[in-house]
């Protein structure tokens, strides 16, 4: 277990990000370089095991969070990472984007700053890989059932991968010519760069996932033909589809989607062009939207050389405290 009065003797203590004038001068991730063991593991010991554990409900995976915490706190990396595989097949991927709403839940939150959670994820996830503890997992004998998978997204490669274990011959369908979705395409490469999502698919290509690209269901590949060449067909499809804005002015020259635009940036990255097609450098830059997609663009467009940017969100700037319509253990929306 943890230090029982871990959460009074050590404050909270983020993993801090890299200079703001460094990182704007390339594409590494935002926390690369950072020294992260004996911080990280100093961190996971101000979790206080809770009898309810509301961290739980918190995260949308269930993710078993005060378990992982002991070990990671303990340096028992390879423990850490069987706990927290079995509810997350990607933590490499979450430990990085996810908005952490466990932290919002975590009982310390009620009167004092909650545990790290979001880095002792990232954490424990890179140390599995480091020391060899994410080997291939193929199954022990296969099941004779065929499986096709719409969509190459964390959706699509999570419900493979799980398929694929238990023993079901799969074959995941990808539309673009790369696999990965939204995390190939979508996310840049200071949120969460390119190797984490080449290593995963290294993985599970190891463990008799098949990957077809340049497969556009319902164009050049006919369903009925899948749905007969398979037993069953998963769709997961849809994070890259863009919203339209019915606002005057939609027309006109120099407003584009940001799924376009962070595309353009992403095939650069990868190498399949020079210098985007698209591109903020020298222009004064407004960004409708103040999620994560609208993050996205703002980190883009300072890397390309925007020469101010301006966000517009429809929400009120939120303040210090959490608001009385979102008590703990409430989680922001």
């Amino acid at each position: 277990m943890t230090d029982p009065y871990g959460f009074l003797r050590t404050p909270r203590n983020a993993v801090p990000p890299r200079p703001a004038d460094q990182r704007l001068g390339d594409w590494r991730e935002v926390h690369a370089g950072q020294t992260l063991l004996p911080l990280v593991s100093e961190q996971a010991n101000r979790c206080m095991d809770c009898g309810v554990p509301f961290c739980h409900g918190g995260c949308p995976l269930g993710n078993l969070i005060p378990e992982w915490n002991a070990y990671a706190a303990h340096g028992d990396w390879r423990a850490a990472a069987e706990r927290l595989h079995a509810t997350n097949n990607f933590p490499e991927f979450t430990g990085r984007l996810c908005p952490a709403p466990c932290e919002d839940s975590c009982v310390l939150a009620i009167n004092a700053d909650p545990v790290t959670i979001k880095n002792v994820e990232q954490t424990i996830a890179d140390q599995a890989w480091e020391l060899g503890y994410a080997p291939p997992a193929p199954p022990g004998r296969l099941s004779g059932q065929s499986v096709a998978v719409i969509g190459s997204g964390p959706a699509g490669l999570a419900t493979a991968q799980q398929l694929t274990r238990a023993g079901h011959t799969v074959v995941v369908y990808e539309r673009s010519d790369r696999i990965g979705g939204l995390l190939r395409y979508g996310i840049p490469a200071f949120k969460m760069e390119k190797i984490h999502l080449e290593r995963r698919i290294a993985q599970m290509r190891a463990e008799g996932t098949v990957f077809r690209t340049d497969a556009d269901i319902g164009g050049r590949v006919d369903a009925a033909e899948l749905r007969r060449r398979h037993d069953a067909v998963v769709v997961a499809v849809g994070a890259e589809e863009r919203r339209e804005l019915a606002a005057p002015g939609r027309e006109l020259l120099g407003i584009h989607q940001a799924m376009e635009y962070l595309t353009c940036a992403n095939r650069v990255g990868e190498g399949d062009h020079a210098g985007p097609a698209l591109t903020a450098e020298g222009r004064h830059v407004v960004i409708v939207g103040g999620g994560d997609t609208g993050s996205d663009c703002l980190g883009t467009a300072l890397r390309r050389g925007a020469l101010s940017v301006v966000q517009l969100d429809i929400r009120p700037e939120p303040g210090p405290d959490r608001p009385e319509a979102e008590p703990w253990p409430l989680v922001h929306p």
